[in-house]
Parts: structure tokens; sequence; C-alpha cells
């Protein structure tokens, strides 16, 4: 099952796999992939049940992972997930860390505690819909989901991840379904860190990664790993862009 897939870059350079997080889409890495794209061929698929990709199930680690690889194929690649796409990334990693150049989780959801878990998928259930774009950029910012992004970027983002309904109200394309399930994958328990170099960025104001799952990566990689804070919450690549790609260039050499 292949994937709707955006690219940036030119197709003979090294390969970057970009996976974005739950209720997201692959166009959130665009900012970023613009700069890594002076090096890299970057790409960033909607997952199953997200933006433009198949919504039907099923939506297990194992579904996921298959249809990234069809969509991006097996060529060894740096690979980097957000939220749930670090923990998708990192299950991929753990599979199979031949096909993982480097390792990048952007404040990842690597074991999300099961009664959060509860909470956001029963969140999940209720309809979520807006008037206007601006509408949607306005509750980002009051509900603290958005820390210190500029708006335009929000704005941005959001204008391409909506879409009208039957009744003319503007709501985000992505399965429920799909989310709930997901929310239950991340409460499951983690796969072992892959022995490959590995990059984990958190936001300082992020709710989401737990300091002994950042300690368990230090004790099975040494010196493999390495660990970055940067200002704002859970969405790094709106919160906190240029230094979420500084970190990144620096990281990858």
């Amino acid at each position: 099952m292949r994937l709707h897939l955006l690219k940036w870059g030119d197709p003979s350079a090294p390969p970057l796999v970009c996976l974005h997080g739950v209720t997201s889409h692959g166009a959130r890495f665009a900012r970023l992939a613009e700069r890594l794209a002076r090096r890299y061929h970057v790409l960033a698929p909607d997952l199953l049940g997200h933006g433009r990709s198949d919504y039907e199930p099923p939506w297990s680690v194992e579904a996921h992972l298959e249809a990234v690889t069809e969509t991006v194929g097996e060529e060894r690649a740096v690979w980097v997930g957000h939220s749930f796409g670090g923990r998708l990334a990192a299950e991929l990693a753990a599979r199979d860390p031949r096909c993982v150049e480097r390792l990048v989780l952007l404040d990842p959801a690597l074991q999300v505690q099961p009664h959060v878990a509860f909470d956001m998928a029963e969140a999940e259930r209720l309809d979520a819909s807006f008037a206007s774009v601006e509408d949607a950029v306005q509750l980002r910012f009051d509900s603290g989901r958005v820390l210190r992004a500029p708006r335009e970027l929000v704005h941005e983002d959001e204008a391409q991840h909506l879409e009208p309904g039957r009744d003319g109200r503007l709501r985000y394309r992505y399965c429920k379904s799909a989310v709930i399930a997901a929310w239950s994958i991340m409460a499951s328990q983690p796969p072992e860190p892959a022995r490959v170099p590995t990059l984990i960025l958190l936001g300082a104001e992020s709710w989401l990664v737990l300091d002994e799952q950042v300690d368990a990566y230090r004790a099975a990689l040494g010196d493999l790993l390495e660990v970055v804070s940067v200002p704002g919450g859970h969405t790094v690549m709106w919160d906190a862009l240029a230094e979420t790609g500084d970190a990144l260039e620096a990281f990858l050499g």
C-alpha cells in the first residue's frame, strides 16, 4: 500500500525520511525539509489514516511500517520521527537497524502513560470543526498546544491540513479511528533502543517525554546518543524551527 508522499531535494541525494505524529500530515515537515534538502532527498509520507493516504485498517505498527517502506523504498536512510512518528521510527530501527543510517526522534511518543492515552483517545471521539482556518489557528494558541511559533507558520500548516465537510465547516484531514488506534500503540511497551547513532530532541516545555525514557536510551546507547533541548512545546517544528534545524544539521554532520 503506497502512501501520499511529499518530496524535497535532489532524488540522487542520500534519502532522509520524515514521519509525522497523530492527527498531523507530512507537510508539517515542509519548512524543515526545505533546509535539509540542501544535502538530502527528503521524503515525508502521510501515514495510514492521515492526510491524503488510505484510511482503511489495519493501523498496527506492522501495517504502518509496511506502508512506509513500500512508499519510500528500503534504501538505507536517515529517519526522522516526530511524536507518534518517533515511535514508528524507533520500531523500524529496532526491527532492522541496517536500514537506519541515523535516527532522529523529535519529542518522541516512545510510550505514553495509559491513562493519558485513554484520555486522548476518548477526546478524539468528539467532533472538532471550525468556521475558518483562523479559528483553528487561534484554538492551537488558546489551548497551549502552540507556545512560541510564528502565527503565519501555523496558519500555513493549518490551511493545508483542513478540508470542508458537507456542512461547510472545516475539519482536519485524518481518520479518527486510526488516531485512536495509534494512542493504543503509544500506550504499549516500546522497543529496545536500536544500536544506531541517535538524536533525541526535546521541547523544553513539552508534556510528553518522560525522563526515564531518555535515561533508558542513554544506558543502552552511550556515546551513540545525543540529547538536545529546544525552546517551546511538543511540536518542535513550530515552536523551535530554527533551533531544531540547527540541531539536526549538527547531528547529521
